[in-house]
Parts: structure tokens; C-alpha cells; sequence
């Protein structure tokens, strides 16, 4: 369900590298300890990427730009400075900006709803509302986030607005990807692309499990 895999496998799907998904304990709900995870990782997030000679790489932004250094075919990233440095800036409102205003309603949604704060709602919901709105400045028109293919910022964008769309309705708050046009007909067209309908499926699988729970 965490956005941050969901990036590194429209990497790994778009250029076809074959991979084994490991899923640690003490993510999501899971109230058990990460165990061995932290020896895999110390600091403890998800992803982490196994190479094969076992070396490990955490970190998601990092493992998908070592993954377009070392399989450049397809390329994700545009080859201008300009239009990589669009895509970098694109990602960047999403998890600084998109991701850290969710956040909190993620921690608070594990409480029973009668003790959910509602001012504290509120404003989290507005903060969302104004990260959108910056994105709408800055993404593509073209059926993509940057440009008129598949890039790294559609594998940071598409589990984060199926967050928004799908899983923010539970706090009450009225829908906020229509509000910002160029985001919303991003979102519409991007599920029509098989890559990212696939992550759209995955995510929306694991997200439907973690509510109905």
C-alpha cells in the first residue's frame, strides 16, 4: 500500500527487470516487530533493494535512480536537463509537499473514528487541497506527469492520487482532485496506461484490504 514500492515497481515493471517482492512484518498495520528487516535495513522504511551480489540499496528516489543508470533502456527520464529536472521537481511536490500533508491522517486513521480530531482534519485536508494545487502549475498535459511518456514521476504520482481519490473520501472532506484540472485529467487518463494500471490494481487491492479490516 505504501507509495514509495509502488514507484520502484513501475521502474522495474517498465524496463522488465524480473524481481521477488519480499513484504517484512511490522508495516501497515501490522503490529509485529521488523525483525530481520532492520538488518536489511536500518533505517527501517520502504523499500530496500537486494542486488544479487547482496548488496542493499534503501531509499526509493535513490533505487529508481540506480535502476535507470544501470538498465538506461527504456529510458525514465527525459534526456534535456530541463525536462529532468521537471520530472525531479514533479516528485518532489509530491513527497515533500502531497505525502507530509497526508501523513498525519495516516497515523490517524488507525484510531477508532470517535477520537479522529476533526479540526486537525481539516486543516490536513486543506494542506492536501494547496499541495494539488501547486502540482497543477507544474504537470503535464500530455497524458503523463512530464512530457508524452512514462517517467519516474508517474511512479511517484499514481499511488499518491489514488490516495486522494479513493482513500481521502473517508475523512468527509469534500473531493479535492476536481477542484484542479490539470491534475484531475491526469489522473483519468494515466489509469487508461498498462503500467500504471497495473500499480493502480495493486495498490487499490492492498488499500481496499487495510479498510475492510
Amino acid at each position: 500500500m505504501s507509495p514509495f514500492p509502488t514507484r520502484v515497481r513501475l521502474c522495474l515493471y517498465a524496463k522488465g527487470i524480473a524481481f521477488e517482492t519480499i513484504e517484512p512484518s511490522g508495516f501497515h498495520g501490522d503490529t509485529r516487530d521488523k525483525g530481520v528487516y532492520l538488518d536489511v535495513n536500518p533505517i527501517g522504511r520502504v523499500p530496500a533493494l537486494e542486488l544479487d551480489d547482496g548488496r542493499i540499496l534503501p531509499e526509493s528516489e535513490v533505487i529508481c535512480e540506480y535502476l535507470e543508470d544501470a538498465y538506461p533502456n527504456p529510458r525514465l527520464m527525459p534526456a534535456d536537463p530541463w525536462g529532468r529536472a521537471q520530472v525531479r521537481m514533479i516528485s518532489r511536490i509530491s513527497d515533500i509537499y502531497i505525502v507530509m500533508a497526508m501523513l498525519p491522517l495516516f497515523n490517524m486513521v488507525e484510531l477508532p473514528p470517535n477520537q479522529w480530531n476533526q479540526a486537525a482534519i481539516k486543516r490536513h485536508l486543506n494542506e492536501i487541497d494547496g499541495a494539488l494545487g501547486h502540482l497543477d502549475e507544474f504537470i503535464g498535459t500530455d497524458s503523463f506527469a512530464y512530457g508524452n511518456s512514462l517517467t519516474h514521476a508517474d511512479g511517484t504520482l499514481v499511488p499518491i492520487l489514488l490516495l486522494a481519490d479513493e482513500w481521502l473520501p473517508i475523512f468527509r472532506g469534500e473531493p479535492l482532485l476536481p477542484k484542479h484540472p490539470k491534475v484531475d485529467a491526469y489522473w483519468k487518463a494515466i489509469q487508461s496506461e498498462p503500467i500504471c494500471a497495473r500499480l493502480i490494481d495493486e495498490t487499490r487491492t492492498a488499500l481496499n484490504a487495510a479498510m475492510n479490516q
